[in-house]
């Protein structure tokens, strides 16, 4: 059983957060296999993800590094392999120690995934209606808190979804991502569908909401500026495997294909223009 309190010398969730534990990774994955129908998306694949670091995972479309992420956090079933979870296997886990540990980490979907039929507010107190028992009035102070984090104020608290911009959305998707304090942070393309400016503030967003709340993100991405700009390690994905791992001088440095046509191609020699050019 996952036991949850607090003590002078910081959190004692049971999940190893603030050096409580001897735990170093916050996910483990080993010989994963997940597909669909008769055809394997991901084929043994095995990665690790580091607590408190940002770790990218990039790979080409359809490659299935959404598909992961889905498979983690319980969406999709796996055929074979296992998963740790701050060092806890989630297949040796019953019901109620599961739900103990889905409250640790938040999730963003591509594309925002807001409730449409929902306010801002509705959609940041979700996972506390769902998860807690917490009066009207702290769940009203607890959702302000997370959107002013984001930097949103109180004046969204009322517009639809349909009333908000693409930017917006994705800042009251992590709203309530962070809705209840999670310990790993999963975004899936979070600039997706940005303009530069706008990515680039939701970039510098995730790397200060890190650094100050000690998450471990988990980031699914093919923008390079964020890989560059925010990543402490990135993770390749080809073939259902994670071909390469490490910082993003290992991904420059190999001679994978892939990795050689993704990160030397056209549009990285068009971004190392442009920052060059920025720098002049």
């Amino acid at each position: 059983m996952v036991e949850i309190g607090t003590s002078s010398g910081g959190p004692t969730n049971g999940f190893g957060r603030s050096g409580a534990s001897n735990v170093e990774y916050a996910i483990r994955v080993r010989d994963l296999v997940v597909g669909f129908h008769e055809t394997p998306v991901l084929n043994g694949l095995n990665l690790d993800v580091r607590r408190g670091e940002v770790l990218g995972f990039v790979g080409g479309s359809g490659m299935g590094k959404s598909v992961l992420t889905r498979t983690i956090i319980g969406l999709l079933p796996k055929w074979q392999g296992t998963i740790e979870v701050f060092g806890r296997d989630l297949d040796q886990a019953d019901e109620e120690e599961m739900e103990r540990i889905e409250r640790h980490w938040g999730v963003l979907f591509q594309g925002g995934a807001l409730f449409s039929s929902l306010t801002v507010r509705q959609n940041v107190q979700f996972p506390m209606r769902e998860n807690l028992e917490l009066s009207r009035q702290l769940m009203e102070e607890i959702s302000l808190a997370k959107l002013e984090m984001v930097g949103l104020h109180r004046d969204v608290l009322n517009k639809m979804p349909s009333e908000l911009s693409g930017g917006m959305i994705k800042r009251v998707a992590l709203a309530r991502a962070l809705a209840l304090d999670p310990e790993i942070l999963f975004l899936d393309e979070p600039t997706s569908g940005l303009d530069p400016i706008s990515a680039g503030e939701f970039d510098t967003l995730i790397r200060a909401l890190q650094q100050t709340l000690g998450l471990t993100v988990f980031m699914v991405t093919h923008d390079l500026d964020s890989l560059y700009s925010v990543c402490d390690r990135i993770a390749a994905l080809a073939d259902g495997k994670v071909i390469a791992e490490g910082p993003i001088e290992t991904m420059l440095q190999s001679q994978h294909p892939w990795l050689k046509a993704y990160f030397h191609g056209e549009r990285a020699r068009a971004r190392t223009k442009t920052k060059t050019g920025a720098r002049a």
